[in-house]
């Protein structure tokens, strides 16, 4: 397969798509984020398309000053689909005068936490035991995850737009 890819920003006609690529990898279109649902097929943020597949899809809320990277997903790794995602992010929260950009993820997710620290993303903080409440409002969320890790815990990372 050749490693060409587009990246386009979410458009209506994507949204229906859109669900099944993020029920693929989350189990359900609604992702929780430090206590609070997220609609996936509502909110803005960029696909990255080869040969007319979905490869990757970043999807992002933008509040105030503050872009939350809600999900992030790359079909085949290591061939920059994650990064190309997140620098248009990055600059989609800067044309949007955005101060931060951050993120939550779980403590089993180890390869997120690798990736997004090494593009200088900073440790902000711990949710200890987090994911109590979550399975409340997703019981599908799994009790192990990466490496039968038990999935307790969220972390949140930021990436300071004054830093760049």
């Amino acid at each position: 397969m050749e490693n060409r890819f587009r990246i386009k920003k979410i458009q209506d006609q994507d949204r229906l798509r859109i669900i099944d690529f993020i029920v693929q990898h989350w189990e359900s279109p609604i992702i929780i984020s430090k206590g609070k649902e997220y609609p996936v097929d509502q909110l803005e943020g960029f696909i990255a398309v080869q040969n007319n597949t979905y490869v990757g899809l970043i999807t992002i809320d933008i509040k105030n000053d503050e872009c939350q990277i809600v999900t992030l997903n790359a079909e085949i790794e290591n061939i920059g689909i994650g990064t190309a995602l997140l620098n248009r992010a990055i600059d989609y929260a800067i044309e949007n005068k955005c101060t931060r950009v951050w993120l939550v993820t779980t403590n089993d997710n180890t390869p997120a936490l690798r990736f997004y620290q090494t593009r200088n993303f900073k440790l902000k903080a711990l949710y200890c035991d987090a994911m109590e409440f979550s399975r409340k409002l997703k019981p599908e969320i799994p009790l192990y995850g990466i490496d039968s890790i038990p999935i307790r815990d969220e972390i949140e990372l930021e990436y300071l737009l004054s830093d760049i």
